[in-house]
This record gives C-alpha cells, structure tokens and sequence, in this order.
C-alpha cells in the first residue's frame, strides 16, 4: 500500500514539473485528454451540438483546435492533439510526397466518410483552388483516426469520433462547409520572424493575413483566390 501511495505521488510531482517547464515560443501544450461523453462537454461549455464549426490545425505544436459559434462568436470548444502527420513544415507540392498540406480548405457533406479504413475521416478537398494555381498535385488528403500518415493528419480514434460528429451536425444543421486552416505553427509576429529566411516565408505571409483575421474578429474570414494568392474579406 505504501508503495502505491509513494509511486502516486511520484507521478503527481512528475506532472507537476512537466506543466510548469516553458514551452519554445509558440508552440502550446495540448489539455489532457477528456474522456466523458460529448454531451456532457458540451453541455458544461455552453454549447450545441449542430452549431457551426470552425477547425484551426497547428503543425508545429501536433494540436487540431475545434470552435463552435455561439451568440457572441465563435468559442474554443476542445484543442486534441494530432496523433501524427506526415512531413515538415511547409506546404505540400505534389502526389507522393508525404507531405501534410497547409492552406485554407472546406469540408461539405460531400467530403464525410463514416466508413473509412481509417475509422471516420473527411477530406480536406486538396487540391484547392490556390494548390492549382501553383501546380501542385495529390489526392485524398485527409482529417482521419487510427494514428497512421501519409500525408493526412491522424487523430486517434475517440478524437476523431468527436471532430467527425461535430462536423456532420454543423453540416446537418445547415452549415453548407466547415472551413478548415491548416498553418504551419502559430503565426505572431515574433514566430514569423523566426522563419524569415525561410523558403517559404511569403507564401506563409500570406497565410497570416487569414490567421490574423480570425484573431481580430473571432470570425473565419471568407476566403478566395487571385493571382495566385489567397485573398480574405473579413
């Protein structure tokens, strides 16, 4: 007995450590995993199920954030942490190349698969309109369960069965596409400056114009193509 109470309270400490150590900039903590029914979490946060969905996903911290609107806006229902994904940072560019898209895509009704192989998943819709006006090719590009990538992001599989329900009710309820914002971390300005050298640092610019939309407005903005860029109206 001794001993369980000596290894719990190891364990307490341990945790304890883990949280208060300092994450690298930019990079955010998933919550621990909550395990009780969907209702009941979305009871106690004030929202609906078939409301509209909005789904944010970060590269760089593995964390795919779901928000839900409500009267004030959109709110931040759960953040789950990705199980895995393929490749680095950076968009994807052609068939096979293992590579996890980032840009601005929308999930309809269309796009759902309640029998996938890998549990439940829904297709991102890549490529988009940007993705081919800069040539770039690939196919099935997904938000699955079942932990395995090959260019998709995995979620595990209760993970997954969460997303999916919320989309399918959002969609059900009306909502005719569920946007969703792959970035590759979260794009301040003292995160962007880090990557200023990088190769992909202006398409990134662009892509920060629709992050830091939302993060002013609480709204997804509404999102086009021109010239070969992404244009978002606010």
């Amino acid at each position: 007995m001794r001993r369980v109470v000596l290894m719990t309270v190891l364990f307490v400490t341990l945790m304890a450590l883990y949280l208060a150590l300092p994450l690298p900039d930019g990079l955010v903590r998933p919550p621990a995993v909550d395990d009780r029914p969907l209702a009941v979490q979305l009871d106690e946060a004030g929202l609906d199920l078939g409301a509209p969905a909005f789904i944010r996903v970060f590269k760089e911290d593995a964390t795919l954030e779901l928000w839900l609107q409500d009267d004030a806006g959109y709110r931040l229902f759960k953040t789950y942490p990705i199980c895995r994904y393929s490749g680095a940072l950076g968009p994807k560019l052609k068939e096979g190349d293992r590579q996890a898209p980032e840009g601005f895509y929308s999930v309809a009704r269309s796009a759902m698969n309640p029998n996938s192989r890998y549990h439940l998943s829904f297709n991102l819709g890549f490529p988009n309109a940007y993705d081919r006006a800069h040539g770039r090719t690939g196919s099935y590009l997904m938000i699955h369960g079942d932990c395995v990538s090959a260019g998709c992001y995995a979620m595990t599989d209760r993970g997954i069965e969460e997303i999916y329900r919320i989309v399918e009710a959002a969609q059900n309820a009306g909502q005719r596409a569920v946007p969703v914002h792959a970035f590759p971390f979260r794009m301040t300005d003292e995160r962007m400056a880090r990557e200023s050298d990088h190769r992909w640092y202006d398409t990134w610019r662009n892509f920060k114009e629709g992050y830091d939309l939302f993060e002013t407005t609480g709204q997804p903005p509404q999102v086009s193509v021109a010239g070969r860029r992404y244009v978002f109206d606010g």
